[in-house]
Order: C-alpha cells, then sequence, then structure tokens
C-alpha cells in the first residue's frame, strides 16, 4: 500500500474562486488539507502531518457493504422477533424480548414511556434506518449503475446516524447486567441474542469496510 496525500499549500477560503478545490481533504485529526489524486483499490492515502488515513479505497467495497447490510437487516428481523433471554428463578420462568426490553420502561411508569421510546430507537430504529440508508445509496453503485435519486443524501443519513445507532452498546449493557443477575437466576439465551451478536459483527465489519471519502467519490464518479 502507498501513500499519495501531499499538502496543499493553500488556505481554500484564500485561494480564487476558479480554483480547483475537488480534490482537497482535510484531515479529520489535525484539519490539515490535503490534496489527494484518485487512488487505486488497495491503496491508502495517508496525511503526512499526523499519518490519519484519509482515503482507502478498496475492490467491491460497495458490494461488500451492500451484502452485509442485508445480513445485518435480516437478522435484527430475528432480533425482534424471538425471545432474547430467558430467566428461571425460584421456580418460576420468564421470557423477554429486544422490544419488551425498551417496552420495561414504560411499563414501570408512565413517566418513563418517553425513555421507551428512546431506547427502541437507538438499538432498533436508527440501526435499520441506518442499513436501509446504506442498501440504498450503495447498491446501484455495487451493481455498476448510476446511482438513485437522492441517493447522495440517503448515504449523508447513514453516516450521520452511524454515531447514534447503538446495537453494540445494548449488546455491552446486557452483559454487564448479566454479571449482576447470574448469582440470583438461571440465565438462558433465546434466538433473538445470537442474532443480535452476529448482527454486532456484521456491523463492526460493515464499518471496518466503509471509508467514507472513498465512497463518496465514487458515488460522484458514478453521477
Amino acid at each position: 500500500m502507498t501513500d499519495h496525500a501531499a499538502p496543499a499549500g493553500q488556505d481554500p477560503s484564500s485561494a480564487p474562486h476558479h480554483a480547483d478545490l475537488s480534490g482537497l481533504v482535510a484531515c479529520p485529526q489535525c484539519d490539515l488539507l490535503n490534496r489527494v489524486p484518485q487512488l487505486a483499490d488497495g491503496a491508502r492515502a495517508r496525511c503526512p502531518r499526523c499519518g490519519t488515513v484519509l482515503l482507502a479505497p478498496r475492490a467491491g467495497a460497495a458490494a461488500t457493504i451492500v451484502a452485509l447490510a442485508m445480513g445485518a437487516l435480516v437478522l435484527m428481523v430475528v432480533a425482534v422477533s424471538f425471545p432474547f433471554l430467558a430467566i428461571d428463578a425460584s421456580g418460576l420462568h420468564s421470557e423477554a424480548s429486544v422490544i419488551d426490553a425498551a417496552l420495561s420502561f414504560a411499563e414501570a411508569s408512565g413517566r418513563m414511556a418517553p425513555l421507551s421510546v428512546i431506547v427502541a430507537a437507538l438499538i432498533v430504529v436508527l440501526p435499520v434506518t441506518r442499513l436501509v440508508a446504506l442498501i440504498y445509496a450503495l447498491w446501484p453503485l455495487a451493481a455498476g449503475r448510476r446511482p438513485r435519486a437522492h441517493a447522495a443524501a440517503a448515504f449523508r443519513l447513514a453516516m450521520r446516524l452511524r454515531p447514534w445507532a447503538m446495537a453494540e452498546i445494548f449488546i455491552i449493557g446486557v452483559a454487564v447486567a448479566l454479571v449482576k443477575v447470574a448469582s440470583l437466576a438461571q440465565v438462558g439465551f433465546g434466538p433473538s441474542f445470537w442474532a443480535f451478536v452476529a448482527l454486532v459483527v456484521l456491523v463492526a465489519a460493515k464499518d471496518t469496510i466503509l471509508c467514507e471519502r472513498s465512497l463518496w467519490r465514487a458515488l460522484e464518479t458514478a453521477r
């Protein structure tokens, strides 16, 4: 892999209006402006000041991201459709799904209903919205066709939702809770739990492959 970034040498705010700024990329860590040319698949462009990766295009990245997003979407359907955990204590048996976990706040107190909505949004609605937006924006790109109308808006939405889609945080919270509950009751994992674990793995793999700036360039070129 080779590094190609070079400092731009000029502040775009002071550049002439006719200057070509299309190749400029600001480093997300140190804000240095770099002029990055088109890269071959597998190459990487790093910031010459701090070494942050600016662009890392991969062959077939769009198709891989779409496939992982579709797999994660199927797993999300499984995760909300089956029991998540089963608890046995003192002869009593109880099962709960992901939706039950979100609604439990509203059942405890009517004043907690907004919290149920927030939990459901963070662990189900926003992750699903992000996956659907990625599929909508990148499917034509993966198939070698022109992007659909509003593909850029869908991709921008998916990137903005990235910090708020917290399926993996939910799994971490469940793991912490299980450590405390395990001494009080027998806990069993339902199909939904394993689907959620697989979902988190797919989402992590997708985000590892996803290079936002490279995909923006690919969308612009295809359009």
